[in-house]
């Protein structure tokens, strides 16, 4: 075993060692490697694990999208700290299932005091509840089941033993261009896409007020505002303290996708917390740790300032479970949707400890910082124009043109030196740029701005 795993530490160190320079984009396409692994086929019998691991490795090199590269772009995938990585090995190799602290007390009690610090660096309530869940999905659903809870309560219906058939009715009220994932949370809830309402934004995408006061004028049922720090496409985030303040007044639950935008308040940047002034108001919150705290798949964070109806939402007995109790750590089990869970809390846990309070907002300062040189780089060339840029997303158009911007898109991944992805805003074709891994350099950013500018020029 222990070579084996010496000789797997080093494939991984050679993977690592490569990602400054090799192509960002994978070599091999989907169906390629579709065929290639399914021509293996499955062993009549036991084969060398060396052998297993070696095979696998070549087998897999020409299909990995480099997401760890100092230069990808694409989406809001942060790279995996040192000590996160070196800390989610070793959560591997414990196997440790972190779902109760009674009889595994390790990892149910680095996930408790991690918790707590994350709590400390988002500016969110001391005494708040939180669940470490696989991403962002998860949390709105952990997030949005405790709201779910609380707001049929408050108006006389115990979803929990009655269901959702015969409920008063939950309205969910949301920016228009909110993110994918809070509606997949509400199917998965039971809730329903038709429970939500779209309100207008503004020109960066933030949620306008006066459409939510509107909203709100004369509610009476359930009601579950979503806010949003960190438009996925523009970086905006939604006035928090205006939404919060008119919710209140209608008896409104808030909950924020702050998947990485919640980050700010952590900023050592007065100006850049004040985005986030009044999130602390809300009643729950979600965000990725694998995004601006950069540790390994998976991890999501969802936080509920209602603890009552946080572990109401989501606990459960088995004669079989033994509980913790006490005054030791609380059970992880009873505030996650999960029965078996890993111990996704130690890589957190190893990830603050590396970077400290000041690492932490070294890192988001950072990111923001490289996203900004990207915009005013790209806004200074005629060939390109930025159609908005906050925190660590800028977001592009060049030529003026769809075509010339997909085009552009496609020629920085063939070239490799980047990798950025195409969405659609408000009608058009453009590029988003999302700033996120610890290794990413201004030395970095002017690169993939020249093979942009190059590529531009050739599109046209």
């Amino acid at each position: 075993m222990r070579d084996l795993l010496h000789a797997t530490a080093d494939h991984a160190a050679d993977w690592l060692q490569s990602l400054g320079e090799r192509a960002v984009r994978p070599d091999r396409t989907a169906p390629e490697q579709l065929a290639l692994v399914r021509a293996r086929g499955l062993p009549d019998g036991p084969q060398d694990p060396r052998a297993v691991i070696d095979e696998l490795v070549a087998d897999a090199d020409g299909a990995l999208l480099a997401t760890g590269s100092p230069r990808f772009f694409g989406w809001v995938f942060g790279a995996a700290l040192p000590a996160s990585l070196a800390a989610d090995w070793l959560a591997s190799a414990w196997d440790q299932n972190a779902g109760l602290a009674a009889p595994a007390p390790a990892a149910p009690v680095f996930e408790e005091v991690a918790g707590g610090w994350l709590l400390d660096l988002l500016r969110l309530p001391a005494d708040a509840s939180f669940a470490l869940v696989t991403g962002c999905q998860m949390a709105h659903v952990t997030a949005l089941a405790a709201a779910r809870h609380r707001v049929l309560a408050d108006h006389g219906w115990d979803v929990g033993r009655d269901g959702l058939a015969g409920s008063p009715p939950v309205r969910v009220l949301a920016g228009e261009e909110r993110h994918a994932t809070l509606d997949r949370a509400l199917h998965l809830l039971g809730i329903g896409g038709r429970a939500v309402e779209p309100l207008s934004t503004d020109d960066a995408g933030a949620l306008r007020p006066d459409a939510l006061a509107s909203a709100l004028t004369g509610a009476r049922g359930p009601v579950i505002v979503c806010a949003q720090a960190g438009n996925v496409n523009t970086g905006a985030v939604d006035p928090l303290a205006a939404i919060c303040d008119a919710a209140a007044e209608a008896g409104a639950w808030v909950h924020v996708d702050g998947a990485f935008g919640l980050w700010a308040a952590a900023s050592a940047d007065p100006e850049r917390r004040a985005l986030l002034a009044g999130a602390e108001r809300a009643q729950s919150w979600a965000t990725d740790a694998h995004k601006i705290l950069n540790v390994p798949y998976d991890s999501g964070l969802a936080v509920v300032a209602d603890r009552e109806a946080h572990r109401a939402a989501l606990a459960f007995d088995a004669g079989y479970v033994v509980g913790g109790g006490g005054d030791g750590p609380r059970d992880p089990i009873d505030y996650t949707p999960e029965f078996s869970r890993r111990a996704r809390g130690i890589p957190v846990y190893a990830a603050l400890r590396e970077l400290g309070r000041s690492g932490v907002a070294e890192l988001v300062d950072r990111f923001c910082s490289l996203a900004a040189r990207f915009a005013a780089a790209l806004d200074a060339d005629p060939t390109a124009e930025v159609l908005a840029h906050g925190l660590n997303q800028t977001l592009v158009r060049f030529g003026g043109d769809d075509a010339v911007t997909d085009a552009v898109i496609d020629a920085v991944r063939r070239d490799g030196t980047a990798y950025m992805t195409a969405t659609t805003w408000r009608g058009m074709r453009a590029m988003r740029i999302s700033v996120c891994s610890w290794r990413t350099t201004a030395a970095d950013v002017d690169r993939s701005v020249a093979a942009l500018l190059g590529a531009a020029r050739a599109a046209r």
